[in-house]
């Protein structure tokens, strides 16, 4: 079911399956923002990632000795919420707690909450994970929100750092694993702080035609709080800006007419990366009876 919540600027909609965002609508502009979720090039729009974001060496995990079996991005952005607040108190609110069922694939009790508020022209998205349990669990949780990008202009449109002149990237093994290649950084130069979303360089290097043949961009190290998407003349169309989160993905599919700029809190293993879940380089570590949230805002301009 999906859930509406609008004030004078933005309208959004929110679905109980995965607490998704599905729609954020421009009114002054009135201009949909958020990718429609053609199959053609990806069939979804903004999921939350969790437990885990990215995948898992191999595709499965260890936890005291036990392996278990994992999908990409976790099983959050395809689990029924339950919605404990439908927009009438100025936000969305949704909620997934662990079951039987989950615990077959991630063997730690929990509970997530996902808003969605609107403040003017600002969107705040916010994550609340609860450990109930009586063990520390671990986990990694992300956002993948896809913003829709012309496809006649798509290489004139820019990506805006604040206060960057160059970032440190990675990029996922090209065999298939879905795994970070972390032992092979790449730079990405800016000019005035933007990158075209054009050709992929690592400095003056021309590693590929376009900026994602070679799959998502990794960022470590809280390298990015702010990123805004530019028009081919250069004014804001929005910015996504969030504290907290130690790493950042910037993705599309191979010639797709959207980008998806993800805050994320953990991502994908390192390739070649076997160890328990506890020593994942970045994993969340959660006491029991703690709580872990972060907040990330997409304003429009």
């Amino acid at each position: 079911m999906k859930r509406i919540l609008e004030n004078e600027r933005l309208c959004i909609e929110v679905e109980d399956k995965g607490a998704e965002l599905v729609r954020l609508y421009d009114k002054e502009k009135k201009a949909e923002l958020l990718w429609n979720g053609d199959p053609a090039y990806w069939g979804r729009h903004a999921p939350v990632l969790f437990p885990n974001v990215g995948r898992h060496f191999r595709d499965h995990f260890q936890v005291q000795g036990e392996f278990f079996p994992s999908h990409q991005h976790g099983f959050a952005r395809d689990s029924e919420f339950s919605c404990l607040e439908d927009g009438g108190t100025g936000r969305i609110l949704h909620e997934l707690k662990s079951d039987e069922s989950s615990k077959k694939v991630y063997p730690f009790d929990f509970s997530l909450k996902v808003s969605h508020a609107l403040e003017g022209s600002r969107l705040i998205i916010t994550w609340e994970v609860f450990n109930p349990g009586s063990q520390t669990m671990f986990f990694a949780i992300g956002g993948h929100p896809a913003f829709r990008v012309p496809a006649d202009s798509y290489r004139e449109h820019k990506l805006y750092f604040e206060e960057k002149s160059s970032l440190i990237y990675y990029l996922i093994d090209p065999k298939g694993s879905g795994t970070v290649l972390a032992k092979e950084p790449h730079i990405l130069a800016l000019k005035e702080g933007c990158y075209a979303l054009d050709r992929l360089c690592d400095g003056e290097k021309v590693l590929a035609d376009a900026l994602f043949d070679r799959d998502a961009l990794v960022f470590d190290n809280g390298q990015i709080e702010t990123v805004s998407l530019l028009a081919p003349d250069g004014k804001a169309i929005l910015k996504l800006a969030g504290k907290g989160f130690a790493n950042f993905g910037i993705w599309s599919a191979p010639g797709a007419p959207f980008v998806c700029l993800e805050p994320w809190a953990g991502r994908a293993d390192d390739f070649g990366y076997e160890g328990e879940m506890k020593d994942k380089p970045g994993i969340n570590a959660l006491p029991a009876g703690e709580c872990f949230s972060r907040e990330y805002t997409i304003e429009v301009f």
